[in-house]
């Protein structure tokens, strides 16, 4: 099952990229909370006690929030930001309440068991091509993580996401997607014929996913 973390919050008055470094420089990351039909609340979060939570924690691990002084009520933790050049350090995070009786879709990491046939008998190269599935679980039915046996893989074979099942959740991933293959080791070294010149790579666009879109945007 998923982990579970307390968290301790305030209720942030103070909005703005202004308020926000000021809060920073005070040892407090902001943050906000929304989900389950209620409206978005700005929160502060003692930075070092959130570090260390963050430690050990994942997409998937369940968090008790507490706002001040009120009950605690159960999140997930959808962003994480992070300064880009002081990766340690948490400018600012999203949560999202939850409640025990109603499904949340979630993301939880695949991790890759066994040595496959392919690798320890014919030289192959296990390739894994999905680290992350996308399920719909009940809170407390959250995996840590999925395991799936590639041990009796040969090579040219590979197990998809049809081929996965999950205790008590629903697979939202497309079934055609591919986990993992083993392929064939290269014998021999490409080259070019005498005379004719290299092909120019192109150049790779790397485009940063789009924020959820779940809760109202809030001025960081």
């Amino acid at each position: 099952m998923a982990q579970q973390a307390t968290l301790r919050a305030q209720t942030r008055q103070t909005k703005g990229k202004g308020a926000a470094r000021s809060l920073r420089r005070a040892g407090l990351v902001p943050g906000i909370i929304y989900g389950h039909h209620r409206e978005p609340e700005a929160l502060q979060i003692d930075a070092p006690s959130l570090g260390r939570l963050l430690m050990g924690a994942h997409s998937s691990t369940l968090v008790d929030v507490m706002v001040d002084d009120r009950a605690p009520v159960k999140a997930l933790i959808r962003e994480i930001q992070r300064d880009p050049l002081r990766g340690s350090d948490i400018v600012h995070i999203d949560l999202y309440e939850v409640r025990a009786d109603e499904k949340v879709a979630v993301e939880v990491a695949v991790h890759l068991v066994g040595t496959p046939d392919g690798v320890r008998n014919h030289g192959g190269v296990l390739d894994q091509q999905l680290y992350a599935l996308e399920i719909k679980v009940l809170p407390g039915n959250i995996p840590e993580d999925i395991k799936v046996d590639v041990t009796e893989l040969g090579i040219g074979q590979s197990l998809h996401v049809s081929d996965l099942t999950v205790a008590d959740a629903e697979i939202l991933t497309d079934a055609g997607v591919t986990v993992a293959v083993v392929v064939a080791p290269r014998t021999e070294e490409e080259v070019a014929p005498a005379g004719e010149a290299p092909a120019t790579a192109e150049p790779e666009l790397i485009r940063k996913p789009k924020a959820e879109a779940e809760g109202e945007e809030e001025a960081k």
